[in-house]
């Protein structure tokens, strides 16, 4: 069993993925993601800006970004969303434990702004959902804005003239 595997069933089934469910979704994600590839989070959201296009299955890996829509009368399923982190930009997520939900943001390559609302079934999981967005995406950010800071010049390569 390759890595996606035996991480992706233990995430759905903490999330409460029925297995129906991620039977029909599991073969457009193995299309998206490499088999050694970890999966961080898997779970069912809704978009706020849209909400009577039906629910969406989200993926997060340590690499990758997948979010498919299953039709709500034929239950087809559509790509949404394929990407890899690093080329998403402006990631947010918002934990509202008073709403037992996190709304979670990012604006992809192509310039559009994603967003996400992820319901969780206890205001205690919300952090426990913040705690692996932040796991999965703080080390990028960190990185991202390490490299649009200034760059700082060591004092000794600084030459200031001595005063005569």
């Amino acid at each position: 069993m390759d890595v996606f595997s035996r991480t992706f069933l233990p995430a759905a089934a903490e999330a409460g993925v029925a297995i129906s469910t991620v039977s029909r979704h599991m073969p457009v994600f193995r299309r998206c993601v490499e088999a050694d590839d970890a999966t961080v989070l898997v779970t069912r959201c809704l978009r706020p800006d849209r909400p009577m296009q039906g629910e969406f299955l989200l993926l997060l890996t340590y690499r990758r970004l997948v979010v498919t829509q299953e039709t709500r009368v034929l239950h087809r399923l559509r790509l949404h969303l394929n990407t890899e982190l690093r080329h998403l930009s402006n990631v947010t997520w918002n934990p509202d434990p008073r709403l037992a939900a996190v709304e979670l943001a990012a604006t992809a390559v192509d310039g559009i702004r994603e967003r996400f609302w992820i319901k969780t079934g206890h205001p205690k999981q919300v952090w426990h959902l913040d705690a692996l967005l932040s796991h999965a995406f703080r080390p990028r950010l960190v990185a991202e804005r390490a490299q649009q800071a200034p760059r700082v010049t060591a004092p000794e390569a600084l030459h200031v003239p001595a005063a005569a």
